[in-house]
């Protein structure tokens, strides 16, 4: 019995050992975020600058805003981090998030072709909406529950109007993400609404440029929540608080801050806004 033992207490330790290297390379969590924050680079910027601090590695699921609350909801994600403040607060108050954090804000803009068929350029967003609406000018809509189409669904509903609900011919759903909303965009002509961050990034620009800017109704807060536990056991708490926590950080922020295009700075860093 003595001899079985004294295997058995050594076949432990060395499986512990075999398996200890492998428990400890797995300092890595998932964030399930929307396109812009991985279209734009910026993840690509402030990510190596989280792991040289901590040595967490973030892989990072990038979908629209819907797409990453279901994820998460779901439990294949430990951290979400997208821009629909309703949404989010929803996805809280139901238990599948423990808190919202404010982090960063942009804007949208509504993009669209240089030649402006439908003479927008100037106006408020709500006039620049109905003026498209009434002279039947292509519109291409992501369509795909992101935080962007939301914002955009909300204010074809501030202006009255509901393309995506009738359809007109001009009106194009094409359930994909920002980069391919402006590029359908480009080809046809047509206009968009865009959050800056990927504007600023995107290279196909050619016929398409700014034509609304500025309006309050086009902020656009940004906001990460840690997945609850509680719902689902596995989700590495302890490392995507460290990842909240960095990002609200003073460090976490002068990071986003830091990241620009060209001379031009694609997020604000507002955690302590209470947005």
């Amino acid at each position: 019995m003595r001899i079985r033992f004294l295997a058995f207490a050594a076949a432990l330790a060395v499986a512990s050992w075999l398996t200890a290297p492998a428990v400890a390379q797995d300092k890595s969590i998932i964030v399930s975020s929307t396109t812009s924050t991985q279209d734009s680079g910026l993840f690509g910027y402030i990510l190596p600058k989280f792991k040289e601090k901590t040595g967490i590695d973030v892989k990072v699921v990038a979908q629209g805003t819907g797409q990453a609350l279901d994820t998460a909801r779901r439990g294949d994600a430990d951290v979400v981090f997208v821009h629909a403040k309703a949404q989010e607060e929803k996805f809280v108050a139901e238990g599948w998030g423990v808190k919202r954090y404010p982090v960063m804000y942009n804007d949208f803009v509504l993009i669209g072709p240089k030649s402006d068929p439908a003479k927008v350029k100037g106006k408020d967003i709500l006039s620049a909406l109905k003026a498209i609406h009434d002279a039947g000018a292509p519109f291409v809509s992501r369509g795909d529950k992101s935080g962007t189409h939301a914002a955009e669904l909300r204010l074809w509903k501030e202006a009255e109007l509901d393309p995506a609900g009738s359809k007109p011919s001009w009106y194009r759903e094409i359930g994909q993400g920002m980069g391919a909303a402006l590029n359908t965009a480009n080809a046809m002509g047509a206009y968009v609404l865009a959050d800056r961050g990927t504007w600023i990034s995107f290279k196909n620009k050619e016929q398409l440029e700014i034509l609304v800017e500025g309006d309050e109704r086009l902020f656009n807060q940004y906001g990460v929540i840690l997945v609850n536990p509680e719902k689902h056991p596995h989700v590495k708490k302890e490392y995507g608080q460290q990842f909240i926590d960095w990002l609200i950080s003073d460090e976490g922020q002068q990071a986003i801050a830091e990241y620009k295009i060209e001379g031009q700075q694609l997020f604000f860093p507002n955690a302590k806004s209470g947005s």
